[in-house]
């Protein structure tokens, strides 16, 4: 059975941190152009398409070869709005208007734009492989931000671990540390109805993590993070 693989880029028009940041040029073009095409090259979506509120994004995404069928409500556009609801409405969008039904749905958020058609492919595979609920992708934390060597501060200056452990038994050498993993917001993919269950989510009960190597794992939240994600892209010949 074929499987629909829905993607749906998110880009809400009202950036503050940078602003303009998803129609920004990072190194040539339009920085949602990269997750465009990144997204098309992987071959794994039947649909893919943007849920923005801005004209001048839907524009720029229609001219690199991504469907816009609608475009979102205000109130789903705010500094505060969840992506849930804004995955619910895309994918109910479609539903009522289109009677298009698919099976997995994919987030792919522009500031991520290192990620590579692979990632892509390798999450659906591993998805469709585990039959999991859902597929984060994940990179290494660094040792030393580790939960074993991070703290919190009590009253009077007070340090204690943060894994509740005693000091006396604190793990002193980085190679006996287990290694502990983040998302890097660069995939999230999970099985459609899932958005509409009682306790709505990405992620239900079986998640699987699709690892990714860290430099490719720079989530553009800040200028200084623009500069290394070019950087890095440069380097590396992306």
């Amino acid at each position: 059975m074929n499987e629909k693989v829905l993607g749906v880029i998110t880009a809400r028009g009202g950036s503050k941190g940078i602003p303009g940041k998803n129609i920004k040029s990072f190194l040539g073009k339009p920085l949602i152009a990269h997750t465009i095409e990144v997204a098309k090259a992987a071959g794994v979506f039947d649909r893919l398409v943007l849920s923005t509120d801005d004209e001048k994004i839907a524009e720029v995404a229609r001219s690199y070869g991504c469907e816009v069928p609608f475009m979102r409500p205000k109130e789903l556009a705010e500094d505060n709005t969840h992506h849930l609801p804004v995955m619910q409405h895309a994918v109910k969008w479609l539903k009522d208007n289109e009677g298009y039904e698919p099976e997995y749905v994919m987030i792919l958020q522009p500031t991520s734009p290192l990620r590579r058609p692979m990632h892509i492919a390798g999450a659906v595979e591993l998805i469709k492989k585990y039959k999991s609920d859902s597929v984060v992708s994940t990179s290494p934390v660094p040792s030393h931000y580790n939960p074993h060597w991070q703290f919190v501060l009590k009253e009077n200056d007070r340090l204690e671990i943060f894994t509740g452990e005693s000091f006396k038994n604190i793990i002193r050498r980085r190679q006996e540390l287990f290694t502990t993993y983040t998302k890097n917001g660069a995939i999230y993919l999970f099985k459609s109805k899932l958005l509409f269950d009682e306790n709505p989510s990405f992620y239900g009960d079986d998640v699987r993590a699709y690892l990714m190597d860290e430099k490719y794992s720079i989530n553009i939240d800040t200028l200084d993070d623009w500069g290394i994600a070019e950087a890095i892209f440069l380097q590396e010949k992306l």
